[in-house]
């Protein structure tokens, strides 16, 4: 039977609730309340893992989000698999089965441990120098291999079953950290009726208050004074508590992002309850109080399991009601780890002896300690420890050399010193700076609204660290528009006081090569690797960082840094400021891929937007295809068509009676205002001044470069209205390239932009009989031709609806654009449907569009032109108003790469073959026999084949193309060679007649 370890009467938990668990296929128990670790502890299992590069034993070495080794794959079922979950944080449910990694065939047997047998082979770094020989082998033998080493966990192979929510909020003030210095802090801004949230990364707030046994707060003990303040808060209107919740990422302008955790500690999930939720919350004021990190011993086989902080031991204590052991060694040069050993002595955990660096250690939890018979050994260390899957003896020597001693003991605590949490600060990008005295790096120069309060500002002790916070809460507040503070201020009675410690290795860590003492547990990086760094040429500790992989493993170095900082200095011999600091990046602890992507996967990987008439579309048979975010009509294939056929239909209709488009997807732009024309005339190359109210132009926008950015149809409704048309795809960045302009260029002009995109529903009704099908339900205009001539728009009704109607063609043939309000635009849809089917007119796609387009030599931008075209390339130099001196690109166009011979330019190209279907993004060359790599003179942009012209028809960008007009050139492709005669882009109708009908 499994001995148990959790110790009646101790702790928090309700021994009676009771939860079944598995780990590697055994069966557990655990209670109500308990995480992974602390079940797995109760049940006397310490080995939970193998370390990543030396298969060694691994053990639960904290109790927090710092946790290096105690990483597991959690399966609820098949698809529901999720590696590298840390057991310190996953709370137990009932039926939680947990796998450990990387290790095989077994736990407790590993083949893989034979790598800490050749560790002389594996030192730092060994891989840039390995793999470089021979070169060819990198390929097909290195890369395979370490990939397939590569990793801990192994990630699903099935799609993700579960869904994710996303919630953005505002503040006024955001209290990062859960502890007494946090919940003083929002106390303090909740009473001035400003809004508060308060989130922590644990199930339950109160930080180390779940281990601090002789704290004392309002006449209450610590976790209690927490419980009732959390009940008060939360009663509170203004105030949003996010318990289970990280702050991951700090970002612009006080942006935070959250990852809140919401079934993942539930044995029966709600089917339709999200897993997790992304918080994005912008805040007036910030408050980080993200506490401090207990640092390790580094000494000889500090990583055995049972080898664990003191802290943790004594939350596993105090919280959960578990000893980590029967007879415990304590290793330390802080007094944290005194209170350790006396609270497991008091609980009846024997206390093998306390082995102390410092010399002449003193203070209250020292003589408490010696009072109750423990063992104290100062200025001696732990240069080693024995056992295999878990720790069975430490050996003790004087620090400066001598006797050495054996003590038999079943785990190991230990405790260098506390490390300030500063990795939000960083991630703000504050400046921080080293405290000599201390030997920490601590808040120094702030870049945002925030302030650092108690252990992550280096304040030391709870009495200092709630005064500080809540002062800190009542300004934050009062500076975001809160009333004065009434409430009293916690008082703080009794609390535990420790600070200093050490940083870098202990004397049990070398120099002997053959030495493990190791500073990052997951990535195996030990004393000896960061010294080999620095021998190596390493000066700056990015560079020993990234040679040695110390603090790049999934705790992100919470516990290795400053030891490796430190180590690395002291070999440099050189100060720790002059060596430099890691850079502190965004996600503080792994953050899971769904619950950054949210919604948007599968169906809803983008948002689908579907036009007025989409569903009419769908019903009479319609294809579609994405465009942006657009669901478009390909095509309408009739029974027994397929895609050819029923382009090649479409096409002759257009051409010969008329057609329908759906065109609603336009970008659609008003620009209005006194300077609305001054505006165009510097958004466009075009000049807008003269254009008559009534009348259209075709607008092209370049960048500042002189390139072709967008274009589109522009129609002057009023001398201070003009809409604007845009390529669908562009609709988005013309609007933000117009506003950057004019807030940030042309500020002084009196104009409004606004985006009208989807208020209006568009119907192009394109051919000869288009004015036809259109007339009867038109009233309010005159659709004569010399009423309305090509190139007009005039506002009237239609169907009885307002319409903007525009005489434009963008097939060449006579065509009107009818846009109407986008709830009338199917009903207007099928009305001018019906009027078409009397004369033979049919609904065309996209892919007849265009078709239809490139016969008539139209571009459109994006495809015919590749950002690096401009208005001359694309024979469109008619459209630059030749009397302009300003307009956004005009500097650029007269840049003598933009204006020398020899540029690619549009032109159209002719198969020999007239049944030959170029493809689009083929390569021109002009001698096909010439040597490879061959010089490519052009590319095809666009290829179609045309019913109307009874051939295939292709435009392309081509150098110096207007001069090779006539001129045979050649495409090449994988399987032939296809001639190609350069012509013009025009390949119907070349004079436009048929514009008139």
């Amino acid at each position: 039977m499994m001995q148990s370890f959790r110790i009646p009467g101790a702790g928090r938990l309700t021994p009676a609730k009771t939860m079944r668990f598995t780990f590697d296929g055994q069966s557990f128990t655990g209670v109500a309340g308990d995480t992974l670790a602390s079940a797995l502890l109760a049940n006397g299992v310490h080995l939970v893992g193998r370390s990543f590069k030396y298969h060694r034993p691994r053990g639960i070495l904290s109790v927090g989000a710092e946790e290096p080794n105690a990483l597991v794959d959690i399966e609820r079922d098949a698809a529901r698999k999720t590696p590298n979950v840390r057991a310190t944080v996953q709370e137990l449910y009932d039926g939680l089965a947990a796998t450990s990694q990387n290790r095989w065939p077994s736990l407790s047997f590993d083949a893989g441990a034979v790598n800490d047998l050749a560790s002389p082979l594996f030192s730092a770094g060994f891989y840039y120098k390995t793999f470089m020989w021979p070169k060819a082998a990198w390929k097909s033998f290195y890369e395979p291999k370490i990939r397939a080493a590569a990793g801990l966990g192994v990630a699903p192979d099935q799609p993700d079953p579960d869904h994710y929510s996303a919630r953005f909020a505002h503040c006024e003030v955001l209290v990062l950290g859960g502890g007494a210095a946090g919940i003083a802090a929002a106390l303090a801004a909740a009473e001035t009726g400003v809004r508060v949230i308060l989130c922590d990364e644990q199930a339950e707030f109160g930080g180390a208050l779940r281990f601090e046994a002789g704290a004392k707060i309002d006449g209450a003990d610590g976790w209690a004074w927490a419980q009732t303040a959390i009940a008060k808060l939360s009663a509170m209107d203004n105030v949003r508590l996010l318990p289970r919740t990280t702050a991951f990422g700090y970002y612009a302008q006080n942006f935070v992002g959250l990852a809140e955790r919401l079934t993942d500690h539930l044995a029966s999930p709600d089917a339709n309850a999200p897993r997790e939720r992304l918080w994005q919350i912008r805040a007036k004021r910030v408050i980080l109080a993200a506490g401090a990190i207990e640092r390790h011993m580094v000494f000889a086989d500090n990583d055995r399991p049972g080898v664990m902080l003191a802290s943790a031991a004594r939350a596993y204590l105090n919280h959960y009601g578990v000893a980590i052991g029967r007879n415990v060694g304590v290793y330390t040069a802080n007094d944290s780890a005194y209170a350790a050993a006396i609270d497991l002595k008091k609980a009846g955990v024997d206390i093998a002896a306390i082995v102390d660096l410092r010399d002449n250690p003193s203070g209250p939890l020292v003589e408490e300690a010696r009072a109750l018979g423990i063992e104290i050994n100062h200025g001696r260390a732990v240069i080693r420890t024995g056992g295999r899957l878990r720790i069975s003896s430490m050996s003790v020597q004087p620090k400066n050399g001598g006797g050495e001693r054996k003590i038999a003991v079943d785990a190991l605590l230990m405790s260098a010193g506390w490390t300030p949490s500063v990795h939000l600060f960083s991630q703000s990008r504050g400046k921080v700076a080293f405290d000599e005295e201390t030997k920490r790096f601590l808040p120094g120069i702030y870049a945002q609204d925030c302030i650092s309060v108690g252990a992550c500002n280096g304040t030391d002790g709870l009495a200092a660290s709630v005064e500080e916070a809540y002062a800190a809460g009542a300004k934050a507040a009062k500076d975001a528009g809160g009333k004065a503070a009434k409430a009293a201020k916690p008082k703080v009675e009794a609390s535990e006081n420790w600070s200093r410690g050490m940083l870098g290795a202990a004397p049990g860590a070398g120099p002997d090569k053959i030495v493990k003492a190791f500073v990052d547990f997951q990535n195996d990086v030990t004393a000896k690797d960061i010294r080999l760094a620095v021998h190596e040429g390493m000066r700056s500790i990015e560079h020993v960082k990234r040679f040695t992989t110390n603090g790049m493993a999934t705790d992100q170095g919470k516990t290795s840094n400053m030891h490796g900082l430190a180590i690395a200095a002291d070999t440099l011999d050189k100060n720790i400021p002059e060596v430099g600091l890691t850079t502190f990046r965004a996600p503080y602890t792994p953050v899971t891929f769904g619950a950054i992507v949210g919604h948007a996967r599968g169906a809803l990987f983008d948002p689908t937007r579907k036009t007025a008439m989409h569903g009419w579309a769908e019903a009479h048979g319609a294809v579609f295809e994405d465009v942006g975010q657009w669901k478009r009509t390909w095509y309408f294939p009739k029974p027994g068509e397929d895609m050819h056929a029923a382009v090649n239909r479409e096409c002759r209709t257009v051409r010969q009676s008329a057609g329908l488009f759906d065109a609603s997807t336009l970008g659609k732009i008003e620009v209005v205002g006194p300077d609305a024309a001054t505006f165009m005339e510097l958004l466009y190359t075009n000049p807008w001044q003269k254009l008559d109210a009534g009348r259209c132009r075709y607008g092209v926008m370049l960048r500042e470069d002189g390139f072709i950015y967008d274009d589109g149809v522009v129609g002057r409704l009023a001398p201070d209205r003009f809409h604007v048309t845009t390529t669908t795809g562009g609709a988005a960045r013309v609007m933000n390239h117009m506003e950057d302009y004019l807030q940030t260029e042309f500020p002084h002009l009196n104009v409004w932009l606004t985006s009208i995109s989807e208020q209006w529903a568009v119907i192009a009704v394109q051919g000869p009989k288009s004015r036809d099908i259109i007339a009867p339900l038109v009233k309010g205009i005159d659709l004569s031709d010399e009423a309305m001539p090509h190139m007009s728009v005039r506002e009237g009704r239609i169907c009885g609806v307002p319409t903007r109607l525009f005489r434009m063609s963008f097939t060449g043939d006579r065509g009107f654009e009818v846009n109407v309000p986008a709830d009338y635009g199917q009903a207007v849809w099928e009305a001018l449907w019906t009027e078409g089917q009397k004369h033979g007119a049919c609904a065309y796609g996209t892919e007849a569009m265009h078709v239809l387009r490139a016969e008539k030599g139209y571009i459109i931008v994006g495809q015919d032109t590749d950002g690096t075209v401009t208005p001359a390339d694309a024979g469109l130099d008619w459209a630059i108003g030749k009397k302009k001196t300003d307009f956004v690109g005009i500097r650029g166009l007269t840049r003598p790469d933009l204006v020398a011979a020899g540029r690619k330019q549009l032109v159209g190209l002719r198969t020999n073959d007239p049944k030959i279907v170029l493809d689009e993004g083929a390569q021109i060359v002009a001698d096909p026999k010439q040597a490879i790599p061959m010089k490519m003179i052009g590319h095809v942009t666009s290829s179609y084949w045309s019913e109307n012209c009874g051939r295939s028809i292709a435009l392309g960008l081509l150098t110096d193309g207007r001069a090779r007009m006539g001129e045979t050139l050649h495409v090449p492709m994988p399987d032939r060679t296809i001639e190609v005669e350069v012509t013009g882009p025009v390949f119907f109708d070349e004079k436009g007649e048929r514009l008139n009908g």
